[in-house]
């Protein structure tokens, strides 16, 4: 697909949201969807913006942020590919809650706000995954100001370590995704320099193994 080009029905079933529509249901999201390519570093919206358009991820990873204005971030979610944003603003008609921005090239369908709530209306099965989606988010959310509240440094890391990683095929838990301290840090409201202890601290004690840009999780992190 080319830059501001139609979407296929193969892409949109690529996504999760939308692999159980029929044919007949996907045709018409296909003509309003409109595909964009994006280069790393790119601000896709900005906190305080209009709500204008909602975007699913063909490829590529991006992070969902605040900022205060002295320039302190808080990154409040990583996305990758399946996954949607901007849907929070088409819902209540309000502004941008926060900044996205891409971690590195991506692909993205693009949907217009009037052309989104068609969807939703017309397509039971788009809205519950949206409903559980959002669930999903601010159960996500209420981890965070648990772990914020009541847990250290150590335990916020790995906690933010256990929820990021994957069971391989050895049946072992890794953190696929690379990911600096410092978007650890800005994770989990720590400083850099924290998170670099507290990460040698747990590999010091046999808790993770760090390397070839991706991190290992022993069974006794769980214990933190």
């Amino acid at each position: 697909m080319s830059q501001g080009s139609s979407v296929t029905v193969d892409a949109l079933r690529s996504m999760p949201i939308f692999e159980s529509l029929s044919v007949e249901r996907l045709v018409p999201i296909a003509r309003v969807a409109v595909f964009r390519k994006m280069p790393r570093s790119s601000t896709i919206l900005r906190a305080g913006d209009r709500t204008d358009f909602v975007y699913f991820i063909l490829s590529g990873a991006l992070k969902v942020l605040v900022s205060d204005e002295e320039g302190r971030e808080v990154i409040l979610s990583n996305l990758g590919p399946g996954e949607f944003f901007g849907e929070m603003g088409v819902l209540d008609d309000n502004p941008r809650s926060a900044t996205v921005v891409t971690t590195s090239p991506c692909e993205l369908v693009v949907i217009a706000k009037a052309d989104f709530k068609r969807c939703l209306a017309e397509n039971f099965d788009v809205s519950l995954y949206i409903m559980r989606s959002l669930v999903k988010r601010l159960r996500t959310a209420d981890r965070k100001i648990e772990s914020l509240a009541l847990m250290d440094v150590y335990g916020r890391v790995a906690r933010l370590l256990l929820e990021m990683s994957e069971e391989d095929t050895d049946g072992q838990q890794v953190v696929m995704k690379k990911i600096s301290k410092q978007d650890i840090a800005k994770m989990i409201g720590a400083s850099r320099e924290m998170v670099s202890r507290v990460m040698k601290d747990l590999s010091l004690q046999g808790l993770i193994e760090e390397g070839g840009g991706r991190i290992l999780l022993r069974e006794k992190i769980h214990l933190i």
